[in-house]
């Protein structure tokens, strides 16, 4: 419910109809003053979103425990007092991946500041190292050493802060660059390579390798670190999982259209099953995460390790059977057929959703930069 400053003024604002109440009869518009206080532009995003009237907190509930309710009441047309399924699902995967992005390790600013602060360090050590041919030098014995090659250790050692390290650093330093020189795909080192070899080896997978490729091959050439190209392959991967999950609903729904009676059950229908099921589901990663940094601090503590545990059993016993559930009270279907089409589509959605995965790791990958 809005806490806008209703107007004194009766005409609605949208359409000119006359306003008896606080809505429009006409369009739905609430009678409010169109210049509201600052703070009202985040309470009503906040309560356009969760209706602290109760439409938000309902729909959870019964998302939560009583799974095929929502997709009931929706279906047989009872949609004003829940909160609408596309909308329930965009929020719940916004919150979802909002929360994760906060406490990833992959994203944590700090993490990223402390990965280029060493970055920056390595890279003057390993200019220092690398004067005048230190590393060959070093190999060579120590009395080889010359003034420039002394300082440069020296300069070395003052970063680092321990002469053993150094050692460390120049044998690292002279392993990275082998297998940086080393490393192949497809098993070509170069890009010419890697031309003759699909010349000489033709193959109707080759369209499908050339892309990656290239973008190997162009990593390697900017000398980007390995490490430096994992992080930022898991990242852009982490940023495209919720639109792979969005593209993913459609199929979800279609393997159900599949296995039900086409004259009594509509696709529309099982995309409202799809999308709420979805949601449960965010809803529940959610859950995990909330409970993880509740029980966090008291990572000593066996007592609560137990209940930890023992709540994300109990939470994950729950999930499993929540389909079943679901499918039963929306479908009508005896629960063995619950059961087995269950079953099916577990085993069918486990290849078609790996498939996604596998498409998403290589979009991923293309997409490093």
């Amino acid at each position: 419910m809005s806490h806008g400053k209703l107007r004194l003024d009766n005409n609605c604002l949208n359409c000119g109809r006359i306003v008896e109440e606080k809505f429009c009869p006409n369009c739905g518009q609430e009678n409010i003053e169109p210049k509201q206080k600052f703070h009202y532009l985040f309470t009503h995003f906040i309560e356009d979103f969760t209706h602290y009237d109760g439409q938000f907190w309902k729909t959870i509930k019964y998302l939560l425990f009583k799974p095929g309710k929502l997709t009931n009441e929706y279906l047989a047309g009872k949609r004003q007092q829940y909160v609408v399924p596309v909308k329930l699902y965009i929020f719940m995967s916004f919150i979802t991946f909002f929360l994760f992005s906060l406490s990833s390790p992959i994203s944590s600013p700090s993490v990223l500041d402390n990965k280029a602060a060493k970055k920056e360090a390595q890279k003057e050590i390993m200019d220092a190292i690398r004067t005048n041919d230190v590393l060959g030098n070093v190999n060579a014995g120590s009395n080889h050493l010359t003034k420039k090659d002394s300082l440069a250790l020296i300069k070395a050692r003052k970063i680092i802060g321990d002469s053993a390290k150094v050692n460390n650093l120049l044998e690292a330093a002279d392993i990275s660059k082998k297998l940086s020189e080393e490393s192949n795909i497809y098993g070509a080192k170069t890009k010419v390579e890697f031309d003759k070899y699909q010349k000489s080896h033709p193959s109707w997978t080759n369209f499908l390798k050339r892309p990656f490729a290239d973008k190997f091959f162009e990593l390697k050439e900017l000398g980007i670190p390995q490490k430096e190209i994992l992080v930022r392959f898991l990242e852009t991967a982490f940023h495209n999982l919720p639109k792979a999950l969005f593209i993913y609903l459609p199929l979800f729904a279609f393997f159900l259209w599949i296995f039900h009676n086409k004259k009594k059950w509509w696709y529309f229908d099982h995309g409202i099953f799809t999308l709420h099921y979805f949601s449960y589901l965010l809803l529940i990663i959610t859950l995990f995460w909330v409970i993880d940094k509740i029980f966090r601090p008291f990572s000593g503590v066996g007592f609560f390790q137990f209940i930890r545990r023992l709540s994300i059993f109990l939470i994950t016993i729950y999930t499993l059977i929540y389909f079943f559930l679901a499918h039963h009270r929306v479908y009508n279907s005896g629960r063995k057929f619950s059961v087995l089409i269950g079953i099916v589509l577990f085993i069918l959605n486990f290849f078609a959703f790996s498939f996604v995965l596998v498409c998403l790791i290589g979009l991923s990958f293309l997409m490093v930069k």
